[in-house]
């Protein structure tokens, strides 16, 4: 992620969303009392076009791997390249640093959409429906829903996304909320297809986000509680 030091407040009242989640689903208000407080703090926002080059970098690499790729493109361009200096960019360059083919493809295509106006400047983001962003961004080679709905989450601070097909989402859904066994791992099969969640969510609303960010929390609480020498991979 990008980071600069300096951190913005949410455009929505944590207090009020916490609350109405434990009036609207009493086992999500006892997640939220083994979780604790609400702490999402959004990152000083880039641009659209800055926060989907990273998110296009990261996808399918290890983080400390996709961070030095990040770090070697940067250093050539002297920081965060414009969409024009990347269209502008031989490829030895950027396979120099570390990425792939698919990745400059996605990368260009991303500039070229970004320069044609597809993809909104983060003034003009502000003022969209998440629905809107999500339709124009998914336009992009190698973006889909859930980078989209990441940036929505902790880029944009929307309050009501839910990212059903996220593995966390489903696996704090199933660790909340259906009965699986403690006596082993988490099996593909314990965990709820995204229509389930989207069911039960609809009570979550308008504060799904929040809701989400507690069933990530469950995945943290059940690795903090697994026995020594036991790994829920």
């Amino acid at each position: 992620m990008i980071h600069d030091g300096r951190k913005r407040k949410l455009p929505f009242d944590p207090a009020e969303a916490v609350a109405h989640l434990r009036a609207r689903d009493p086992k999500l208000a006892g997640l939220i009392d083994r979780a604790g407080p609400f702490t999402l703090r959004l990152d000083h926002s880039a641009s659209p076009f800055e926060s989907l080059l990273e998110s296009i970098l990261y996808q399918q690499l290890h983080g400390k791997a996709a961070a030095a790729i990040h770090a070697r493109v940067r250093a050539h361009f002297g920081g965060d390249p414009t969409p024009q200096l990347l269209l502008d960019a031989p490829d030895e360059v950027l396979r120099a640093a570390g990425v792939s083919t698919n990745k400059i493809k996605a990368f260009r295509d991303l500039a070229a959409r970004t320069l044609d106006g597809t993809v909104p400047s983060h003034a003009a983001i502000l003022k969209m429906p998440d629905a809107d962003i999500v339709e124009r961004l998914t336009q992009v080679r190698g973006i889909g829903s859930w980078t989209v709905e990441m940036l929505l989450i902790f880029r944009l601070g929307r309050p009501d996304v839910l990212p059903v097909t996220d593995y966390g989402v489903r696996k704090g859904y199933a660790l909340t909320f259906q009965r699986v066994p403690k006596s082993r791992p988490l099996a593909s099969n314990d965990l709820p297809k995204p229509d389930v969640i989207f069911r039960r969510g609809q009570r979550w609303a308008p504060y799904r986000s929040v809701a989400s960010w507690y069933l990530w929390r469950a995945c943290d609480l059940a690795r903090k509680n697994e026995p020594a020498g036991r790994s829920s991979r």
